[in-house]
Order: C-alpha cells, then sequence, then structure tokens
C-alpha cells in the first residue's frame, strides 16, 4: 500500500489528503493547529460525497487515515509527501530541513506553493533533488489540473515519476517548462483579479457583475476550450491570424489597470466585502461549498461523456480502474455512486436513469463473454428488445450501489439477463429488471445465431446461474 504524507491541513491539504485517500493510498497527517482534524474530516466527508459522483465505476478501496503527533512520524516510510504549510519561505525551508531528516531519501517532497519556485524551496535543503512544486487548485479533490515545476537539480526521472504518481490518482499534470514565480495559472487569475478590483474600486462594477460576467460569458468557453483556442474560433474561417490581425491593435489601446494596483484601504474592503455577502444571501460557506461541488460534477461528467478539456484525461482515468468481471454466481456488473445529476425533482434517481445501470450491466455482460467492442467491429452484436423494471426503494445522489446479474436464457438468438440493483451500504435492493435481448448481424441488421465462443460463454453461464 502506497503511503502519502501531508503536511498541512488546510483547504488545500486537506483536499490533497482527500484526493490520496480516496483513491486507495494510506494517508498521514501532520498538522499542529487546534480544530485542524475537524477540518480534515469535514473536507474528506465532502470529498466522500462528491470525487465518487464523477466516475462511472467504483473507486479503489478507501485507504486508511491517521493523525501523526509529529512531523517526523509523519513523513516516516512515506512515498509522497505533500507540503502545504503557509506561504512563507523561512517556514517551508525549515520544514524541508525536518522532512528530510527523516523521510526515505527516495519519497517525493512536492510542495503545494502558488508563488515559489522549486529552486527557492531547495535553497537549505539536504538533497535538493528531492523537492519539487506539485501546485494544486482548490476543491484538489475534484479538479484535475497540477502544475508540476522542477528545477535544475531534480532529474528528469524523478520529475516523471511524480507525474504518472499524480496521473495514478487521477489529476492531470501540467509540466511547466520554466521556473517563475507563481507558475501558470495563478499570473493568470492574477491578471484578472487586479483588473476586477478596479472594476469594484472604480464604481464601474459589484461583485456579484464580475462574476456574471464570468460564469454567464467567457468562463463557459474556458471550460472547455481555454483561451487561444475559444480565440481561434472568434477569428472565423482565417483563425488565429485572423484573429490577431484584427484585435491585435487594441493591446495598445489603455484598456486594463493590469499594471496598477488599487490601494486596499479599509473602504474598498469593506465595498467590497459587503457585496460580496450580498451576492451569497443567506448561504454558509459550507453551502457553497456543496453546490460548488455539485456543478463541478456536473460538468465533469458533460465533458468526459464528450472526451473533451477535462474530462479527457478523467474517462482516461476511470478506464484504468475498470476491472474485468469474475466468473461467479450472480455476476457482479456494476459498481458506482449515483451522481448528483442523475435525480430529479422529487429528489431521487429518474427513472431514465436506472435503465442506463441496466444497460451498462448488460454491456458489462456482453464484454465478458466476448461480444464487446471488438465483436461490434466483426459486424455482430445484440440488441436488446425488452425490458422490465420494479422499483423497489428510493435512490438518491450518493448512494453507492452494485448490480448483480444472472443469465436467466441463454439459447440460440436470445440472451436473458435478470439484473437486480442493491445499496452496498445496506444491502437493501431497489430496483430489479428482466432484460431480453437478441443476437444481430450488423450488416443485415437482423437477427442470427451468435459465434461459436460467445455462445459457449453464455451457455456456460446460464447452467451455472440456473437456480
Amino acid at each position: 500500500m502506497m503511503k502519502a504524507a501531508i503536511l498541512g491541513c488546510g483547504v488545500i491539504g486537506a483536499g490533497w489528503a482527500a484526493r490520496f485517500l480516496l483513491m486507495g493510498w494510506d494517508v498521514v497527517v501532520f498538522d499542529p493547529q487546534d480544530g485542524a482534524d475537524q477540518r480534515l474530516m469535514r473536507v474528506i466527508d465532502a470529498a466522500r460525497r462528491a470525487l465518487p459522483m464523477i466516475y462511472d465505476t467504483g473507486l479503489p478501496d478507501e485507504g486508511r487515515l491517521t493523525f501523526a503527533q509529529t512531523l517526523s512520524e509523519a513523513v516516516a516510510g512515506a512515498d509522497w509527501v505533500q507540503e502545504s504549510v503557509p506561504e512563507r519561505i523561512e517556514l517551508k525551508m525549515k520544514v524541508y530541513q525536518t522532512v528530510q531528516a527523516h523521510c526515505d531519501p527516495d519519497a517525493i517532497l512536492a510542495s503545494s506553493t502558488s508563488g515559489f519556485t522549486p529552486s527557492a524551496l531547495q535553497s537549505c535543503a539536504t538533497r535538493p533533488a528531492q523537492i519539487l512544486v506539485a501546485h494544486p487548485f482548490n476543491p484538489v479533490y475534484l479538479l484535475p489540473l497540477v502544475e508540476v515545476v522542477a528545477s535544475p537539480a531534480n532529474p528528469p526521472e524523478m520529475v516523471e515519476r511524480a507525474e504518472e504518481v499524480l496521473a495514478g490518482v487521477g489529476m492531470a499534470p501540467l509540466h511547466v517548462r520554466a521556473e517563475i514565480d507563481a507558475h501558470i495559472a495563478d499570473r493568470l487569475l492574477e491578471a484578472v483579479w487586479r483588473e476586477s478590483l478596479w472594476l469594484v474600486k472604480d464604481g464601474i462594477a459589484t461583485t456579484a457583475e464580475i462574476d456574471d460576467a464570468i460564469r454567464l460569458g467567457f468562463g463557459l468557453r474556458w471550460a472547455q476550450m481555454g483561451l487561444f483556442e475559444t480565440y481561434r474560433i472568434a477569428g472565423g474561417e482565417g483563425g488565429m491570424a485572423h484573429f490577431l490581425a484584427q484585435f491585435g491593435p487594441a493591446l495598445a489601446w489603455p484598456w486594463t489597470k493590469l499594471m496598477d494596483v488599487p490601494d486596499l484601504d479599509a473602504e474598498l474592503i469593506a465595498r467590497i466585502a459587503s457585496q460580496s455577502d450580498a451576492q451569497s444571501g443567506d448561504r454558509s460557506i459550507p453551502e457553497l461549498e456543496q453546490l460548488r461541488d455539485d456543478n463541478l460534477v456536473a460538468l465533469l461528467r458533460a465533458l468526459k461523456a464528450r472526451k473533451a478539456a477535462a474530462g479527457h484525461g478523467l474517462a482516461e482515468h476511470e478506464a484504468t480502474m475498470r476491472e474485468p468481471l469474475r466468473d461467479e454466481t450472480p455476476l457482479c456488473t456494476a459498481r458506482r455512486v449515483v451522481p448528483i445529476d442523475w435525480t430529479d425533482q422529487n429528489g431521487h434517481m429518474n427513472e431514465s436513469r436506472y435503465g442506463q445501470v441496466f444497460s451498462d450491466a448488460a454491456d458489462a455482460v456482453l464484454e465478458h463473454v466476448g461480444a464487446g467492442q471488438s465483436y461490434i467491429e466483426q459486424s455482430f452484436s445484440y440488441f436488446t428488445v425488452e425490458t422490465k423494471t420494479a422499483f423497489r426503494a428510493e435512490t438518491h445522489a450518493g448512494d453507492r450501489i452494485e448490480v448483480l446479474t444472472r443469465v436467466a436464457t441463454g439459447d440460440g438468438k436470445k440472451l436473458g439477463l435478470a439484473h437486480e440493483m442493491r445499496r452496498i451500504s445496506d444491502g437493501t435492493v431497489l430496483a430489479t429488471c428482466d432484460q431480453l435481448l437478441v443476437h444481430v448481424s450488423l450488416e443485415t441488421r437482423r437477427s442470427c445465431p451468435p459465434r461459436d465462443i460467445v455462445a459457449r460463454r453464455i451457455a456456460a453461464l446460464a447452467a451455472a446461474h440456473e437456480t
């Protein structure tokens, strides 16, 4: 079992702990601040609710979470050490000196720093090559981006190993090719942040109006295409070259105040805080965090379905977690969490989603008997011709469910499946489905006998499942 040591469990550190823990790592946390354990558990509980919803397969078994009394105890035997202490370079250097006195020399020491370069962090280190930057974004347990920044002291094979670990827990490493303060994403964010502060200070816009400009406009484009590809489209058939020729001269106009910083005096701070409070209404921070997580789950699932942007890596990571079915009675054909976007106005799973669950279960059976994608490429498949679903109990977002399937009919062209969907926590039967499929030729679109090897596999399962 792999072990991650998390040093500091504020918002970022706790998010790291949740990400590693839910991806099957043992996690040891060290944070001497009062109330750190309660803050950590609140974030982990939020991650337990949200992270499994973005996948259409079960997550690995959760790792073991422990709290260390000392920093040396936390890092002993760790494969990965994630430092997320406050952004004070002297503090970080002191932490690394203690860490390197007690950690494995082969362990990767990664900093969540949003501003410091790895060279700065390595300057007083015993083993500089062991330290790099892995800068994530909040919430770490949902947002995949992590900026990986190395210095000349870091061996390429160590950086590659770090990126493999991060990809293995479902993150998308962005290798920053050169050391620069604030890396890439935060420099872009700072530009928007500076201009937004000026718009509020000058009375041009409120915090709510600025947020609307982002979330109702270009923010939606950025989530799927980023900046440059968005502007490439804006250039029409001429692409980016035409866009730059048309709008490039405007960059010389004094539109922005990016080189100036407004004085954050008491008056401006009070104005921003008042507008922000009014914008959020009576919603608490935990309520806003859950709203954010639910919306991110829906966005990530939509992008995954299209294999676009953040969804592309998510789909690839999900594929690595799928395991082939075992010959058992009955077959466990699905194991997953019900996502938030599957619920209806009554607060339970929409009936159409039961059909999707049972369809996915049938696909797992077909893959198991050799009638999956490669079989389809040979111009053969099974079509569903009839289903009968019975709803036994309510199913809610966040429920962990499994489908147990028996092959009820396996003669000739017909394949009959009997599915039972259960809540894993208490074994409650949530729904059942009897499904009849018929083998077809994709060339004639008519029924025909299956290939011998598929027929034999189905017949064997039918015999084993006969009750």
